[in-house]
């Protein structure tokens, strides 16, 4: 028997440019069914759930609807609060006090608990009440799925950037380091390798948190690179760890950040970066090396978005809303790979997925632990979407030198 009642959508974790579209998605099928009584929005996910925040998703134009799909962000704002079991109490309470008879919630592993923890109170209470995660991240880090909506355009942003710096670095030599977000899993600092076009492309090093990271072995790995090459660009992931798991920056930070799920924050600081740089300047007497860290423009560049990422985000949110209503069961929505290149969708158990971090495999990173392989370019290139631009490089012949013999 299908419910009556609400439906409610919040948005949680960081922004992704298609997040909008899975909001969408979820809304425009949402409002298909006759048994859906109204469509609402949670300002500021989880914390605008608990103070009543809600927009009437049911009286907001298709054609605005579809305006807001195609821009980045989080329309609905977003939280990094992490509810524990009385916040989800306070959740559940507000849910059945607002009719709310499905709910919808766009994040990671960590919203995935937050799902799962509301939904026990559900049943706890004897509250008939559909509960759907929804995947997102940019990491890609949700185990079951194939891939994430979000990570194809961070990743195309990611590849994108590489191929400027690279042609930069190229003009003029010298060692450019790009770091980039990762705290567990290095699937995005990993997409820098479609950046490669010929042999002495870079970048030449990709370093991801699934392998320790030694400063020595770095410096050793750059110096090779750079005496062959007179350029090295390097590719490391902001969660890159020490033999004893502690990440860098962690160890170059005194009073580090520490965020509500009890993780150290490792963005918003060049302290990595300049740290290697100090390092190669110094030991390895280089003067021209430059470093950026990609922070937030990673997540929601404008322009920079994989159509193939948009149209996965639209078709889980729509997915979503249909296995709640037609099979009225709950659970996260998951991406399974069927082909080269095609996805389908499935529910799996909330508890399969909440809290748990999907690594890089071991056939995707090269026994040396500074590159990736060739099954990773597979995995990765039709994530990134179409028209995705190539450089190319003069191909003219040498004009044979007159006056001078070297």
């Amino acid at each position: 028997m299908s419910l009556t009642g609400k439906v409610l959508i919040a948005q949680g974790g960081g922004p992704t440019a298609v997040i909008n579209q899975t909001l969408v998605g979820i809304v425009l099928e949402a409002r298909k069914y006759p048994q859906v009584t109204k469509v609402y929005g949670a300002v500021k996910g989880v914390e605008g759930i608990v103070s009543e925040e809600f927009l009437d998703l049911t009286q907001e134009t298709t054609h605005n609807l579809e305006q807001v799909a195609l821009t980045p962000s989080s329309a609905l704002l977003s939280t990094r609060v992490k509810p524990d079991s009385k916040y989800c109490h306070e959740i559940f309470k507000v849910l059945k006090a607002h009719d709310v008879r499905y709910f919808f919630y766009i994040g990671g592993n960590d919203s995935a608990d937050t799902v799962r923890i509301v939904n026990e109170e559900a049943k706890l209470a004897n509250y008939e009440m559909r509960a759907i995660h929804v995947p997102k991240t940019i990491d890609n880090d949700l185990v079951i799925n194939d891939h994430t909506p979000g990570y194809g355009s961070a990743a195309r942003f990611v590849a994108q950037a590489f191929m400027g710096a690279n042609l930069d670095v190229r003009a003029l030599s010298g060692i450019y380091i790009g770091v980039v977000m990762g705290r567990n899993a290095g699937f995005l600092t990993a997409a820098s390798v479609i950046a490669q076009k010929y042999p002495e492309d870079g970048p030449h090093l990709i370093y991801l948190p699934e392998r320790e990271f030694s400063i020595d072995k770095f410096l050793n790995d750059v110096k090779q690179i750079y005496d062959r090459t007179g350029v090295c660009v390097v590719a490391l992931s902001e969660g890159i760890r020490d033999t004893s798991g502690t990440p860098i920056v962690a160890s170059l930070l005194k009073d580090i950040e520490v965020d509500a799920h009890g993780n150290s924050t490792l963005s918003g600081t060049g302290a990595l970066g300049d740290l290697l740089t100090k390092e190669i300047k110094e030991k390895l007497k280089i003067s021209r090396v430059r470093c950026d860290t990609f922070g937030y423009l990673q997540r929601s560049f404008m322009g920079c978005v994989s159509d193939v990422d948009q149209h996965e985000a639209r078709e889980v949110g729509e997915r979503a809303v249909q296995i709640a209503l037609w099979k009225n069961v709950d659970g996260s929505v998951a991406i399974e790979r069927t082909g080269y290149y095609s996805v389908d969708y499935r529910l799996v158990e909330l508890a399969e997925v909440a809290g748990k971090t999907k690594l890089m495999p071991d056939e995707f990173i090269n026994t040396a632990g500074n590159h990736v392989t060739d099954a990773f370019k597979y995995y990765v290139r039709p994530l990134l979407g179409s028209g995705l631009p190539s450089p190319s490089l003069l191909r003219a012949p040498k004009v044979p030198k007159l006056l001078r013999n070297d």
